[in-house]
């Protein structure tokens, strides 16, 4: 009877929902429980489980995400005439292009060349580099290969930061065929070390010296016990795995590594061998924020031999140690790609204007900076800035029309996001829900478009959804789409209480959860402000908040309270620092308090170089973040650079306020 009355009602509830009933106002769908056990047992592999229970959710709106993980699991075991009749099935749909992007890795895997060729052009996404890598080898094989192909493969494959089949499949039959050179597979396998990817390295040898790979799994083993055990670098291997092997003591002690270089490698190596090493050994150095880290960098006597990354750090440390010299060299020989982060061309223009610029130099500084200058970010904050300007916010475009928002309500692939992202399966539908904005006719959708959608799905709450899709508007900004305000009166008054800014309170929640309320971290974080239970715990001792247990937070007021009152415990620990205060809250107070030792510098300089990605990236966007929700707020121009400040030690004469602050 259950299955029958699943059966009969499923496919009810999902035709209510095309035909216009909002993902909202629906009570949860007959054979929602069903998809959420096959979400488990999809993860976990049951590949049986899934088979018995994908009929229960036949005609259910998100059938293709059913279908999809009952298939994928045993995708290797399939016939070719099922994976047909599924991308029959469900055309058009987010799923169908994921299972095809699958089935395409597995017949390049299997070398299937003749089917892979028939099935490649339909693939819409066409964002995986393995599959172009495979659709590479073809055209190599078939003689049609153009003649910027092995150029092509190249970026792919330096992209790749693990061991793959695709690219490295088709690197083999490049290489084979002449059409890549000896260096550009020891530059893979460089790169690979540089990165800790001994595998992939590992695949790159087997290519250029398979007759090698004992020499390289000793190195990769012990770099230290493979250079003592050799006592020259003559000829193209040895050099190249000695290379290999101080690129790999670098990552660990690019002290020692520097040291061996200096004293006895550095006369046998190129000097483009001598560049790279020395610009590993400063990337590992600066990293550690060293202060032999610039010393490092000035042994590079061209900046050309350096990949980006390197430059990337050898600008930092040159910031740190004031060399705006060494700041204009290393931004200028970065490559165009990288040259379109707004950091490289803010401190190109900073360098230029250093000392006493010419008017030349001062004209070029403009432009760069005129380039960038506006609200949107970090760096094209303190851009407008540097032009004697405040930052204000752009007035809101026409809301989207009715007809814009029916439209975009009863667009398919975005109703089966907001409704998977309802009943619990998130990550599905903000994968569906982001194939659908980025490939309308795959161009993507206008900013019309955009608007609408990231209209609906603020009215219905999904506020991560709302603030991504309006972030890509080239050309109309509606900023209370991208900086919403949900639960104003709480934040406000909240941070009222704790007298700590309500701006700043709503950068940060913006970016740790974009107000996903049951957003939860791999690390236990929880709810808006993202809070640990070990944290939440002591905070909550701290404020003297009576008769608190961690699961209170989950509530909304109370991880408001909690969090709030931390970051403010956080600021006046780090003496009103928002940067750092925004690092502690993002990797621990004890990171940061290392982090803050050396030079005093600008807040700007010292964010560019916490040595982590993450945080690096969390500090600038929630300071950016803060100043935005600042002119929301009070409807007045604001300034980045007056909440920067400098960020040094700790005078020691004044003891820590917090020292217990986990």
């Amino acid at each position: 009877m259950l299955r029958y009355l699943l059966k009969i009602l499923t496919p009810l509830v999902a035709s209510a929902m095309l035909v216009g009933a909002t993902p909202a106002a629906l009570a949860q769908g007959v054979g929602d429980d069903v998809l959420l056990d096959m979400q488990q047992a999809f993860r976990k592999g049951d590949k049986r489980r899934l088979s018995a229970l994908l009929p229960a959710v036949r005609g259910h709106v998100l059938e293709p995400w059913a279908a999809y993980w009952e298939l994928r699991a045993r995708l290797n075991e399939a016939q070719p005439q099922e994976v047909a009749d599924f991308l029959a099935r469900y055309a058009g749909t987010y799923q169908e292009d994921r299972l095809r992007n699958d089935w395409l890795l597995l017949l390049g895997a299997r070398r299937d060349w003749a089917s892979f060729a028939a099935l490649h052009p339909q693939f819409r996404m066409n964002d995986d580099r393995e599959v172009r890598c495979h659709a590479l080898t073809i055209a190599q094989i078939e003689g049609t290969s153009t003649q910027d192909a092995p150029a092509e493969l190249l970026r792919n494959w330096y992209a790749l930061r693990d061991a793959d089949d695709g690219c490295s499949y088709a690197a083999g039959q490049f290489y084979t065929a002449g059409r890549l050179e000896p260096d550009d597979i020891w530059r893979k396998a460089r790169l690979a070390m540089d990165a800790n990817r001994p595998g992939a390295a590992r695949r790159a040898v087997e290519i250029v010296a398979p007759d090698a790979l004992p020499q390289f799994a000793a190195l990769a083993d012990s770099p230290a016990k493979f250079l003592a055990s050799r006592a020259t670098a003559l000829g193209k291997l040895r050099k190249e795995l000695v290379v290999l092997a101080l690129g790999r003591m670098a990552a660990n002690d690019p002290d020692t590594a520097a040291s061996l270089l200096d004293s006895k490698w550095a006369p046998q190596l190129t000097r483009e061998e001598r560049n790279w090493l020395w610009g590993a050994i400063g990337r590992q150095s600066a990293q550690k924020l060293s202060p032999e880290a610039a010393g490092y960098f000035a042994r590079v006597t061209r900046d050309a031999d350096l990949t980006d990354d390197m430059l990337a750090w050898k600008t930092r440390a040159a910031l740190r140690a004031g060399d705006w010299k060494s700041v204009l060299s290393a931004t200028r020989a970065m490559s165009a790609e990288a040259r379109q982060d707004p950091a490289w061309t803010y401190w190109q223009a900073r360098a230029l204007l250093a000392g006493r610029p010419t008017e030349s130099a001062r004209a070029e500084a403009g432009q760069l900076l005129a380039g960038i200058a506006g609200f949107r970010g970090f760096y094209e904050q303190l851009a407008l800035e540097d032009l004697g300007q405040r930052i204000t916010l752009p007035p809101r475009p026409e809301p989207a029309t009715a007809a814009e928002l029916e439209a975009a309500r009863r667009n398919p692939g975005l109703q089966r996001a907001l409704y998977a992202i309802r009943i619990g399966l998130r990550s599905e539908g903000v994968r569906e829900w982001n194939y659908t904005t980025n490939l309308h006719d795959k161009g993507g959708m206008a900013d019309r478009e955009l608007l609408a959608a990231a209209e609906l799905a603020c009215r219905q709450q999904v506020w991560d959804r709302c603030i991504n899709t309006s972030d890509r508007t080239r050309d109309i900004v509606d900023v209370e789409q991208r900086f919403p305000m949900p639960f104003h009166d709480a934040v406000l008054r909240r941070a009222g209480d704790i007298g700590i800014d309500p701006a700043y309170v709503y950068g940060l929640i913006r970016q740790e959860s974009r107000f996903v309320m049951d957003a939860r971290s791999g690390v236990g974080a929880s709810g808006l402000m993202q809070v640990m239970p070990a944290t939440a715990r002591w905070t909550a001792r701290r404020i003297g908040l009576a008769g608190f247990s961690p699961e209170q937070i989950t509530d909304r007021d109370t991880n408001i309270v909690i969090g709030a009152a931390y970051l403010k415990l956080a600021l006046d620990d780090f003496d009103g620092s928002m940067a750092l205060a925004a690092a502690a809250y993002n990797a621990g107070p004890g990171l940061p308090r290392v982090w803050r030792n050396g030079p005093v510098l600008d807040a700007a300089i010292w964010a560019e170089n916490v040595p982590f990605a993450e945080t690096r990236d969390y500090v600038k966007k929630v300071l950016s973040n803060t100043v935005n929700y600042a002119a929301l707020i009070s409807g007045q121009p604001q300034s980045l650079r007056a909440r920067l400040g400098t960020v040094g030690p700790r005078d020691a004469a004044r003891p820590e306020p917090n020292r217990d602050l986990p």
